[in-house]
């Protein structure tokens, strides 16, 4: 048995990316009942109202899910304690020490993943016990690897490196990415941007349709002073290229991202001052649909891949 569907109790080796702004309780369940594992992303919830999506999404699936939690935020002590109160049995954890939390949460028999960039740290994080590793590539939004890693060149050298199970992350969207990142080492895939575009995403309209309009070569990795993203090049990306046009401090950058510029762009629907983060893969992302036709059509996509490279020969 693929060692990511049982690790997890899954029916697919498909994760859900835990996304600030996109990945509520609807997201989440949905995906968990159409055989993936969803995950809520605690990055942007204040614990309780963490708390009352971990509640929601109890009552809307039977079927596992889990909480991503980013260790650079405040209230990671009430934020764990919570996901414990609650039973949630699968934690991801990024941004930060695995062996912050790690320990702590195993006893507590939850199966835990941190999220990395590069096989230093996937070592250190297998080191630290967790479970599993996600390896996320260039390509993907959100916050990821100062070292521009892609995907491709990521998973085999992580693959030589670590021997628990392993999730590629970062440009996969389709069936075809999945056999790619699995013919490459992977047992599993995190897909944040395809998801984001779903009907049960927690992202604001305006900006789903963003991403269905968004072409090759319209996102931008940015800010790795602070912590790397990839985003749209809105109104708010031209004025951060403007600032670094003029050799802008750190400090400088922190006060033009202000607070709360994410949840402006994403959750708000403000295109043109908001912080749009999407990966590279949105150029292939044409429709916002359910989140059981996006999984159902991978499957598909990914079984057909299958069948036409055991037909290829040389």
């Amino acid at each position: 048995m693929n060692s990511i569907i049982k690790l997890f109790g899954i029916q697919y080796p498909i994760i859900q990316g835990g996304m600030i702004w996109n990945s509520g309780y609807k997201l989440a369940s949905a995906v968990s009942n159409a055989g993936g594992l969803g995950i809520i992303g605690a990055g942007s919830m204040y614990p309780e109202v963490l708390r009352e999506h971990i509640q929601k999404c109890k009552k809307a699936t039977n079927q596992p899910f889990g909480v991503n939690v980013p260790m650079l935020y405040p209230n990671v002590e009430e934020i764990m304690n919570i996901i414990v109160e609650e039973g949630v049995k699968i934690v991801f954890t990024s941004a930060g020490n695995p062996k912050t939390w790690t320990a702590f949460l195993k006893e507590k028999e939850i199966t835990v993943v941190h999220v990395v960039s590069s096989s230093i740290f996937a070592l250190k994080a297998q080191e630290a016990g967790v479970h599993a590793v996600v390896a996320e590539g260039f390509e993907a939004g959100g916050h990821n690897g100062r070292e521009e890693t892609t995907t491709l060149t990521l998973i085999p050298m992580v693959k030589q490196k670590i021997n628990i199970p392993l999730i590629a992350a970062g440009g996969i969207a389709t069936g075809r990415g999945m056999l790619a990142a699995m013919a490459l080492g992977a047992d599993g895939v995190q897909v944040g941007s395809r998801f984001a575009a779903s009907v049960e995403s927690s992202a604001h309209d305006k900006f789903k349709e963003v991403i269905v309009n968004v072409k090759e070569g319209d996102t931008q990795l940015t800010l790795k002073e602070l912590a790397p993203v990839r985003l749209v090049k809105n109104k708010f990306y031209n004025d951060v290229q403007e600032l670094y046009a003029k050799c802008a401090t750190k400090e400088e950058l922190v006060a033009l991202l202000g607070r709360a510029r994410a949840k402006r762009g994403m959750f708000e629907g403000d295109l043109v001052e908001g912080e749009l983060e999407i990966g590279q893969i949105a150029g292939l992302i044409t429709e916002i649909q359910p989140v059981k036709e996006i999984i159902d059509t991978m499957i598909a996509e990914f079984q057909q891949a299958q069948i036409e490279m055991g037909q290829f020969q040389f």
